[in-house]
């Protein structure tokens, strides 16, 4: 019988802007948290942005018109608009309080994933903390650091049609984020035909759950017990392509 187990790593000090993640992790992947071969090491998108120094002070921000006319009438500061605009490459969708938009790296998500929960603001500065420029990229040099099989970057996004926030995979590498199951056999030998399976936000949303999604402060998580054999591709593969979206 098949077990996964998801094992949040303990005693991460709080990350800032330059910390060494390689060696604020490592540090702890001893004893239960050594890690083995197979595990799929998950961190949170905040503390990777956090040490690439994707924080911005609010003051140092320009809104331009359109940020100033949107941010009317999405009830947003007119900066943190500017901010969200900056990273995206097209608004889908606004009303008051609601901003979706296509990021760059081509996620349609809420505020082009700015966030400023869990900003520390304890000297009186506005920051708002963006995405990592390039997720896939920093899941890759983890990996190779710190000797994992495969690493995750994940982050909270809303869905269509459906309430609530789930863990979603925003980087990912040593393992294949999407399973293409066409061609396979289903139980009763019948081939499969349609079924693509979205291994690493099936991944994300496990190990998010560990994570938390306010105060527990568990943002990196060993999820062990899976194996795969298909090969590794990173989490840009699971963006829907335009031509196959019915929607836009």
């Amino acid at each position: 019988m098949q077990r996964v187990e998801l094992l949040a790593v303990p005693g991460l000090p709080m990350v800032k802007a330059g910390d060494d993640l390689v060696r604020l992790i490592g540090e702890r992947l001893k004893g239960d948290f050594a890690l083995r071969a197979g595990d799929v090491l998950v961190l949170a998108q905040k503390i990777v942005s956090k040490a690439e120094g994707r924080i911005v002070d609010l003051k140092t921000v320009t809104p331009s018109a359109r940020a100033i006319e949107l941010g009317a009438e999405v009830q947003k500061d007119p900066r943190l608009v500017e901010l969200i605009l900056s990273e995206s490459v097209r608004v889908v969708r606004n009303r008051p309080n609601v901003l979706i938009v296509e990021h760059r790296l081509g996620f349609v998500m809420a505020n082009a994933g700015i966030d400023q929960s869990n900003v520390a603001p304890q000297d009186g500065v506005e920051r708002a903390l963006l995405l990592p420029k390039d997720p896939d990229a920093s899941a890759e040099a983890l990996r190779s650091k710190l000797g994992a099989t495969a690493v995750m970057i994940i982050d909270s996004f809303g869905r269509p049609w459906r309430r609530g926030t789930t863990g979603v995979a925003i980087g990912a590498a040593g393992l294949p984020a999407m399973l293409d199951l066409r061609g396979d056999p289903d139980l009763f030998g019948r081939t499969l035909q349609v079924t693509i399976s979205a291994f690493a936000d099936e991944i994300a949303a496990a190990a998010s759950l560990v994570m938390g999604q306010a105060d527990e402060a568990q943002p990196v998580v060993i999820v062990r017990g899976l194996s795969w054999k298909k090969p590794a591709t990173n989490a840009a593969e699971l963006v829907r392509p335009a031509t196959e979206d019915l929607f836009r």
